[in-house]
């Protein structure tokens, strides 16, 4: 096992999602537990700042458009030298019922936080083939496990199918990468705005710091879970045990 404060040396690690959020608290993480970065996200200001704190190689990617994904990843597998392990954080969260959510909207949310993640998977594939203790981490959602907040169809569709997305990945990619998905509750971001109120439904009755989830991330990419793939680990406070 790895020394408990460098529990990434030596790997290289690619992150979407990286200038803001949970993204950026894992890449601020995985840079002090010894990691080499590549870092991906649309916000081009954002992007920079972490990139500079962290000593990584960073894009201005959109996780939608499969060209632009490759170039981007293989611009950092040749800065890093390879890639062992993806963290996919780029996501977004659309409110709203059924009868609000129009068609194109549906698509936007199921493209960035479902096809994304698909896409920067199997652009990351071959390096990842190589790797001899590759990880692919995938952020879901409390959705995925227990999709009972209203008003949250897209969303909670699109995170599903993350969950059962790893799934899959993790029965065809084994034993030589191991896929997880963390599934976290509200997190105190951008992305909780408005919808606070929830956590009384929480056994915690608090949300998440990104830090908290960025931790169960790196859990997840070290070898400290080397038997552990095809797992949804719940990071959501209580919300989806009971």
């Amino acid at each position: 096992m790895q020394n408990s404060d460098n529990r990434l040396s030596g790997r290289r690690i690619l992150i979407t999602g990286a200038a803001s959020g949970i993204g950026r608290a894992t890449a601020t993480l995985f840079a002090a537990q010894g990691a080499a970065l590549t870092l991906l996200d649309r916000d081009p200001l954002g992007l920079q700042d972490i990139a500079r704190q962290t000593g990584a190689q960073a894009f201005e990617t959109d996780i939608t458009d499969e060209e632009s994904v490759d170039r981007a990843v293989s611009s950092g597998a040749e800065f890093m030298g390879g890639i062992d392990g993806v963290v996919n954080a780029a996501g977004v969260m659309l409110r709203g019922s059924v009868l609000e959510v129009g068609l194109a909207e549906w698509r936007r949310v199921l493209e960035i936080n479902l096809t994304g993640s698909y896409i920067v998977v199997r652009s990351c594939l071959p390096w990842l083939q190589r790797s001899t203790s590759a990880t692919i981490v995938n952020l879901g959602s409390g959705q995925s496990l227990l999709p009972n907040s209203p008003n949250r169809t897209a969303y909670s569709a699109s995170k599903g199918g993350v969950l059962n997305l790893t799934r899959a990945l993790a029965a065809e990619l084994a034993p030589s990468i191991r896929a997880n998905t963390v599934c976290p509750g509200l997190v105190d971001t951008a992305m909780a705005d408005g919808v606070r109120v929830n956590v009384s439904n929480y056994a915690l009755q608090r949300l998440a710091q990104p830090e908290e989830i960025a931790r169960a991330i790196l859990f997840l990419t070290s070898e400290e879970s080397s038997y552990v793939t095809g797992a949804a680990l719940a990071v959501d406070g209580g919300r989806s045990f009971h």
